[in-house]
């Protein structure tokens, strides 16, 4: 199943399963963004129709505020991605995980933040196989089929 929708800069879109929630923000005009991980720095050119993506384990108000507050930190205060060693103890503790690049796929079958490629994101399982792609002046939804939209204003 593939659905086109609008995202603009200032918007937040969410995408809420029964058992997890997506979030997805435009990379905005501004699209440098810093990538760290345990041996290197890597700098992320992103276009401004490119997308970050967020992926809480949780669902309702907080994991949506969570969300919203992680997308604003790497979008608006250019905080870095930051990718963990595949044995770190604190990819078990996390609640979101972050994506960034021109599409994303979803994964149940990866550890929380561990992987580099920004074309990965750890998700629930209902999201598996899901890929959201930015196009202009919106997003590209694939393969995910049970979910609730929501569109917000994307500030704090």
């Amino acid at each position: 199943m593939s659905n086109i929708t609008p995202l603009h800069e200032n918007e937040i879109i969410y995408l809420k399963g029964n058992e997890g929630t997506i979030a997805v923000v435009k990379a905005g005009s501004d699209p440098q963004y810093f990538l760290e991980t345990n041996d290197e720095e890597l700098v992320l050119g992103l276009d401004s129709e490119d997308i970050i993506v967020g992926s809480s384990f949780s669902i309702g108000e907080i994991a949506e505020k969570g969300l919203k507050c992680i997308l604003f930190s790497i979008r608006e205060l250019k905080s870095p991605l930051i990718v963990l060693p595949k044995d770190h103890p604190a990819s078990k503790r996390l609640k979101i995980a972050v994506s960034a690049g021109t599409n994303v796929i979803l994964s149940c079958d990866i550890v929380p933040g561990t992987h580099p490629e920004q074309n990965i994101l750890c998700s629930k399982k209902e999201f598996m196989g899901g890929e959201i792609k930015g196009v202009k002046g919106g997003i590209e939804i694939n393969n995910i089929k049970d979910f609730t939209f929501k569109r917000c204003n994307f500030d704090i």
